[in-house]
């Protein structure tokens, strides 16, 4: 019988990395998953098969190095989902520098230390793909995006700069654009007056992610695009 491919999916919340977490599994991986809520997580891992709890914060480079340590004990990934985000928002007179710098952190440092530590055994390994979830915010910059958007452009160049470097070894780095208000208990909140196809359901955008990840190497995408039909872009 063959083994179970293993997937590491960072973030994972109630709404877009816990769907990713299911889709994964249906699909036939064993997954590691990682947030800083451990109840959370010990919840969604008691509900999937073949799951295990990499509870720590990512921000924080000690817990992230105990995070990768703890996931390679269980094997090389062959999927990697970066879903985790640090986001704070405001104009470029509002923000405090200290949270650009904490989004910078979370955004790209801890990417780039995920893939630092991740991409070279999963080359040795025969190949994978490496993807991140992000926003529009990647491709421009609002008035209350000041201490966001830069970070998350930044975060897009530098998995192109990866993209580019590891592609031709096998490795399938991807960004997925997530244009639109996804549909969870607080958006709703927020928008109670929209119709339910204004929002962008989790486990559409978890479909994307994996059909990203199985990809043929002769049809590989790096960046990808969601967003509602009535989106305004």
């Amino acid at each position: 019988m063959t083994a179970r491919p293993l997937c590491f999916v960072t973030g994972v919340g109630p709404g877009t990395g816990a769907s990713i977490a299911r889709r994964f599994s249906e699909g036939g991986y064993r997954l590691a998953l990682n947030a800083r809520n451990e109840e959370r997580l010990d919840a969604l891992t008691l509900e999937l098969p073949h799951a295990i709890a990499l509870p720590g914060d990512l921000a924080d480079p000690d817990e992230r190095s105990k995070v990768v340590d703890a996931l390679l004990a269980h094997g090389v990934p062959s999927v990697v989902v970066n879903n985790a985000v640090g986001g704070t928002f405001g104009t470029f007179l509002e923000i405090d520098p200290a949270d650009l710098k904490r989004n910078f952190t979370i955004n790209v440092e801890a990417v780039l230390d995920l893939a630092r530590r991740l991409i070279p055994p999963m080359i040795e390994a025969g190949g994978g793909a490496f993807l991140a979830t992000g926003n529009t915010s990647a491709y421009r910059g609002k008035p209350k995006f000041a201490a966001f958007a830069p970070t998350k452009a930044a975060q897009r160049i530098l998995l192109e700069s990866i993209a580019r470097e590891v592609g031709p070894q096998g490795i399938h780095v991807g960004y997925i654009a997530i244009d639109a208000v996804i549909d969870l208990p607080w958006t709703r909140k927020m928008a109670p007056d929209k119709p339910d196809d204004f929002f962008c359901q989790p486990a559409d955008i978890a479909e994307e992610v994996f059909r990203i990840a199985q990809q043929p190497r002769t049809a590989w995408s790096f960046d990808s695009m969601v967003r509602p039909f009535g989106e305004p872009w």
